[in-house]
């Protein structure tokens, strides 16, 4: 009876996100309000990019609407201290709704990124604030407890990464709202196996509004194929959701879920690809002297693009191999120290990154034989 709780609303976001997408879509294609083609731009065509509007709302209304249900006409006992889990959550929503208010501006009119840094700090500030930080490392980096003078940071820092590194990744259809969705859904799986419902709720609301926006995404409309991106609005909302429960998940609080070794690895394993690649892409502007903050296409989508992958397949590789790092840290936790875990996942995103550059420079090797040898003929 008690999964009907999360089954419910998962579907319920799921009916929701397929009636308001095409909406959006609708309205957007009317205004034309469509996301700008550049050079840095891997799309050709006009398509339009608030399709993130629909997730906060939606997971709102649901998230609300479903705790009244349970908790008032006590539709089933989780066993949850709501009043305690109360401040995170209120918190939660009122990130979500500063980090929407923002995306849309910056989707609509554009937002001077000091500002939208600014309210991102702002936002980060909330969830310490309400009780939530990092106040555990379990042994990473032979470190236990942390201090608030010290957590509180690592926390707020870790918070503005993770949204910096979720925007930077939506640069190919599917892929941000496809690794948010396995994010989501995976350690949804895991609050409910610990017994944290209240927070796999939220889990599978979120995971079932992207479900009908990565269709809309990647394949577009039936009749006439058109397609949405996200925007600032979707991939700063998502970054501040997963960032939200993987902090739960992290954190040593017996209000959330039971003490588990490695809940740090096991928390952070769907953000490994968005944050490790915009650490790589960081230092790679660092040494060549250019803007931190300034677009560009080094990231991996652009690599594999560059490759030789196609826009489908590099996506499903990327998301493939989240899922594998998730997969990988939740049985490795089991028999292995999290200080090892974290270099064998060093390791093999140092591994991935070797071969594709590699293919990548063979490609770009054989491609100037080419146009050489047409050129002379």
């Amino acid at each position: 009876m008690r999964f009907l709780i999360v089954v419910i609303p998962f579907l319920i976001a799921v009916s929701l996100g397929r009636i308001i997408t095409p909406l959006i879509m609708l309205v957007t294609y009317k205004r034309r309000l469509f996301d700008p083609v550049n050079s840095r731009k891997l799309h050709k065509n006009a398509i339009p990019r608030l399709g993130g509007v629909a997730f906060f709302p939606v997971q709102c209304f649901l998230f609300a609407l479903t705790v009244i249900v349970v908790y008032k006409v006590k539709f089933v006992a989780l066993n949850v201290d709501l009043l305690g889990l109360l401040p995170m959550f209120l918190s939660l929503m009122c990130g979500l709704f500063l980090l929407f208010i923002v995306g849309i501006g910056d989707d609509l009119i554009g937002v001077n990124y000091k500002w939208k840094f600014f309210n991102q700090i702002i936002a980060a500030c909330l969830l310490p604030a309400s009780g939530l930080w990092i106040n555990d490392l379990y042994g990473l980096f032979f470190i236990t407890h942390l201090s608030p003078w010290v957590g509180i940071p690592i926390t707020i820092f870790v918070i503005v990464l993770v949204l910096n590194a979720v925007n930077l990744i939506d640069g190919l259809d599917g892929l941000c709202s496809g690794l948010i969705g396995i994010g989501t859904l995976v350690l949804g799986g895991l609050f409910i196996y610990y017994g944290a419902w209240i927070h796999g709720l939220f889990s599978f609301i979120t995971a079932g509004v992207l479900l009908p926006f990565f269709y809309f995404n990647v394949f577009g409309t039936a009749r006439r194929q058109r397609r949405i991106f996200m925007g600032d609005t979707g991939s700063l909302t998502l970054g501040f959701s997963i960032v939200f429960l993987a902090l739960s998940f992290a954190t040593n609080n017996q209000a959330i879920k039971p003490f588990s070794d490695g809940a740090i690895i096991v928390a952070f394993s769907p953000l490994i690809i968005p944050v490790l690649d915009v650490a790589r892409v960081m230092c790679i502007r660092w040494r060549t002297g250019a803007p931190l903050f300034k677009p560009d296409r080094n990231h991996l989508h652009h690599k594999l693009l560059r490759a030789g992958v196609s826009h489908r397949n590099a996506m499903i590789s990327i998301i493939a191999l989240s899922l594998g790092f998730c997969v990988l840290n939740i049985v490795s936790v089991q028999y292995m120290s999290n200080n090892l875990i974290v270099l064998c996942n060093v390791l093999l995103w140092t591994g991935f990154l070797l071969v594709f550059s590699i293919i990548e420079k063979y490609k770009k090797k054989t491609d100037c034989v080419d146009s050489k040898i047409i050129l002379f003929e």
